[in-house]
């Protein structure tokens, strides 16, 4: 399978915040967030492999800053790192004052998807050849973040994450 870069996987989504995506307070409600944040990963993730792929997990969701009515959401999701079957995608969140027209990151998330084929089985994905410094740095914690992962759920002894040992032991 051919390396691809995180651009080439990348899918961005735009929305504006109507009054029935709102709470009391007149903000944009988590869940909904959450949900465009699902969908737009989903898109960068099945641009990535080209097969049906599933929400996995939601690894970390991070509600800086609430989104007002009426302003416009850009969430732009990028395949940090490929596994065997797994992806782990980063989503920024962008919002852009409508009167002004200023833009600035509000909030961001962590969701991994798994490729399945016809069955729901896992199927392989091609790999990521990261290019930026931000591309680099979310490839390599990815992997800190799969091995954290893999040791809490009991599939690997924490001898073995040579990653996240790397974080802690000096020579």
């Amino acid at each position: 399978m051919k390396k691809k870069t995180p651009k080439d996987s990348m899918a961005i989504t735009t929305e504006i915040v109507l009054p029935n995506d709102t709470n009391t307070l007149g903000n944009l409600m988590g869940g909904r967030l959450l949900h465009w944040m699902d969908i737009t990963a989903a898109i960068a993730c099945h641009r990535h492999c080209n097969r049906v792929v599933v929400t996995a997990s939601v690894n970390n969701v991070a509600f800086n800053q609430a989104i007002k009515l009426g302003e416009i959401v850009t969430l732009q999701a990028k395949i940090s790192r490929a596994f065997t079957s797994s992806m782990e995608v980063f989503i920024d969140v962008w919002v852009e004052n409508n009167s002004t027209g200023t833009k600035k990151k509000c909030n961001e998330a962590i969701y991994t998807f798994v490729a399945v084929d016809q069955m729901g089985n896992p199927i392989a994905v091609p790999e990521i050849e990261p290019e930026t410094q931000e591309e680099k740095e979310r490839y390599a914690a990815a992997l800190r973040r799969r091995q954290l992962s893999l040791i809490l759920a009991g599939k690997m002894k924490p001898s073995e994450a040579t990653e996240l040992k790397a974080l802690f032991i000096t020579d």
